[in-house]
């Protein structure tokens, strides 16, 4: 059985979400606790060395590969170390086990990174998506136009964006986002005056810096001035 990396002292389990913990207790107590600290782990290490959080998620399911909540935490940590078609295999895996739909952008961008960007497309138009989390559909909003550029559909990209809350008075990280993206199409399409514009609207709202909106509007500014 894969142990994994060594796991960090400091980490118990009980840092997890009580609806994931809830989960475990249909393994014995000694394993619950050892795939707990598993996934507290790939939790904890996910955004700064995602493959020793995907090494750490493996561990989890060689112990307990018939939880959707493993299988979940396996896609997604392999999503973050680039592992696409693991990723895939994952949470489809997660998906037959609890029918969740919630899956399906970071699905869709698996596609779209494989180079299928038609079926990146397929997915976003689910039905299930309409009833989304305005973050989530976001999210999934950003998939289809990136997919939708990949094929040189740049026009129906701006499209895809323009249909989304993108003027929304919330200073929430997915406008954010969904601002960003629609100013790096503009971009893209030779718009440079939206696009400047855009980057604005964006970095009005990037507090706490979380995209390089003010770098990009500098460099936008500085080629529409020569």
């Amino acid at each position: 059985m894969y142990d994994g990396p060594p796991l960090p002292e400091d980490i118990t389990g009980r840092e997890l979400a009580p609806d994931i913990r809830a989960q475990l207790r249909s393994l014995p107590e000694k394993l619950a606790t050892r795939v707990a600290r598993h996934l507290a782990a790939a939790g904890a290490l996910i955004d700064d060395e995602p493959e020793v959080a995907y090494q750490h998620s493996l561990a989890a399911r060689a112990r307990a590969p018939r939880l959707a909540v493993v299988r979940e935490a396996v896609g997604e940590a392999a999503y973050a170390a680039g592992h696409y078609n693991e990723a895939l295999s994952e949470l489809r895996a997660a998906k037959r086990m609890n029918g969740a739909t919630a899956y399906l952008p970071i699905m869709a961008d698996c596609h779209r990174a494989l180079g299928n960007a038609k079926r990146a497309i397929e997915l976003a138009k689910s039905p299930s998506v309409a009833r989304f989390a305005p973050e989530a559909k976001a999210e999934m909003t950003i998939v289809e136009a990136g997919a939708r550029r990949d094929l040189g559909q740049v026009d129906a990209a701006l499209r895809t964006l323009e249909l989304s809350p993108i003027s929304s008075k919330s200073r929430e990280p997915w406008v954010l986002r969904l601002r960003y993206a629609y100013a790096d199409t503009l971009e893209h399409a030779g718009r440079l005056e939206d696009a400047l514009s855009w980057f604005h609207r964006s970095n009005a709202i990037d507090g706490e810096e979380l995209t390089d909106a003010a770098d990009r509007a500098a460099a936008l500014e500085k080629r529409l001035g020569e």
